[in-house]
């Protein structure tokens, strides 16, 4: 029987993620597939609660869910993308990081994915419009984008530092800070490495990442 996992947000269209992980689970000849799902916020709780009870082998939760998610299966953690069966409750979103010293990390944004970074680094300076703006990142090692604005240049990296940028495709401020030489992981790079984390919570088989970021246009 095929095992399926599904991805929870609105909208969600244009997401990638069915055909990076579709691929990897080709790649491991695993007899499974990924669909996402637009489910509106006040359908979330039912949806999440529906996942057991249809089978589902897994699920992501994508904005604007992560934090609702995290309340409705009741998780320590303030936001989840990543769900196993019976309510398990983990986030990958934070995957980039692995291997990656952060000694004076910044973070941008107040939403989900900003959450799962707050939490992984509480000696973060954080900067939303709704505390602190603009953003001072010029003392900062890495630096955390995790709003959606995606046409402005929010602030400027420079060499020496290193841009982890959430949205995809590539935003201003990401394409500014490659021009200017410091080190970017673009939304592509971290969708790559959250969905491999998920991909073996999941099915607990090691990653194909190779196969993985070529589908994400990576790698190439």
């Amino acid at each position: 029987m095929t095992e399926v996992v599904a991805l929870l947000g609105h909208p969600v269209a244009h997401s990638l993620s069915p055909r990076m992980h579709n691929a990897a689970f080709a790649a491991r000849g695993l007899d499974w597939t990924y669909v996402a799902l637009d489910v509106e916020p006040d359908r979330l709780e039912e949806a999440v609660r529906g996942l057991d009870a249809l089978g589902f082998a897994g699920a992501n939760v994508t904005a604007p869910h992560k934090l609702a998610v995290a309340r409705i299966v009741g998780s320590d953690l303030p936001s989840v993308n990543t769900l196993l069966p019976g309510g398990v409750a983990h986030s990958t979103d934070t995957a980039i990081l692995d291997g990656l010293a952060c000694e004076s990390p910044v973070i941008v944004g107040d939403g989900g994915a900003a959450a799962a970074f707050r939490h992984l680094l509480p000696e973060a300076r954080v900067y939303s419009r709704r505390t602190m703006w603009p953003p001072d990142v010029s003392r900062a090692d890495v630096v955390i984008n995790a709003t959606p604005v995606r046409d402005d240049v929010l602030f400027e990296v420079h060499p020496g530092q290193t841009l982890i940028d959430l949205p995809y495709p590539r935003t201003a401020t990401a394409e500014a800070a490659a021009r200017a030489g410091a080190t970017v992981y673009d939304g592509l790079d971290v969708l790559a490495a959250q969905g491999a984390q998920s991909f073996e919570l999941w099915t607990g088989v090691p990653a194909p990442v190779a196969v993985m970021r070529r589908a994400l246009g990576l790698d190439t």
